[in-house]
């Protein structure tokens, strides 16, 4: 079942007195349960098409349909509903509120849910659990590794369970064990919970675990490939 179709999407953005086009005519459809990335260098376009799927923004021709719903027709309020019931983002720098807790951290995605406390607590526990960080419930940001942090942002991202979960670089800022540990972890969170990721990234690390990889170049779709993921062993 597709839940993602990007049909002849363009999308220009002012430079000057110009226009520079980051995508041109892209066409491209994402089932339910993908472990897929889009690849390629820096200016490529990775990150401009995650933000259109994310519905950050809108394309300047063409379409995106992100869970049947157009990401051009829908309003502010609609578009924000949209990411917070059923889109999770994970980024390179974790953006996690330093004042808070890892707890209040992962519980914030809930906070515009209609949910009482108890459910909301029970949902973060469940969420902290699958990443391995339940003794880190009243730990601070800045008291976490790099490899910690990024793993309260995975929890953060799906705590609500949602249908599709968005990673712009998500071990850019890691080293190599920590990178194979968090990207386990989301193989075993798309295995177990049906979510599609979808990656942006031009690690040779992520793409080691992709099933899909789209390659991106000035703009354009220049190979879509199906993976066979590669078994990879990491010290404990």
């Amino acid at each position: 079942m597709e839940i993602i179709t990007i049909e002849h999407l363009t999308k220009k953005f002012p430079a000057g007195n110009s226009e520079f086009t980051a995508l041109k005519d892209v066409n491209l459809s994402f089932g339910k349960g993908e472990f897929a990335g889009l690849v390629g260098p820096s200016g490529s376009g990775k990150t401009t098409l995650l933000n259109i799927i994310g519905s950050l923004d809108v394309p300047s021709e063409g379409s995106a349909a992100v869970l049947g719903q157009s990401v051009s027709d829908l309003s502010h309020k609609q578009s924000a509903k949209l990411r917070n019931l059923h889109i999770g983002f994970i980024f390179q720098t974790y953006n996690l509120l330093p004042v808070y807790t890892v707890f209040e951290n992962v519980e914030f995605a809930l906070l515009l849910q209609n949910l009482t406390s108890a459910q909301r607590r029970k949902m973060v526990m469940e969420a902290l659990e699958w990443v391995g960080l339940t003794d880190k419930v009243k730990s601070k940001p800045s008291q976490l590794s790099g490899g910690e942090s990024q793993r309260v942002a995975i929890a953060r991202s799906m705590v609500k369970k949602p249908e599709i979960v968005l990673a712009d670089e998500p071990t850019a800022n890691l080293d190599s064990k920590n990178s194979h540990h968090i990207l386990q972890t989301m193989v075993k969170l798309n295995e177990e919970l049906q979510t599609t990721f979808i990656f942006a990234t031009h690690d040779e690390k992520v793409m080691q675990y992709l099933r899909r990889k789209i390659t991106l170049s000035d703009g354009k779709v220049a190979s879509d490939e199906i993976m066979k993921p590669q078994k990879v062993k990491v010290q404990p």
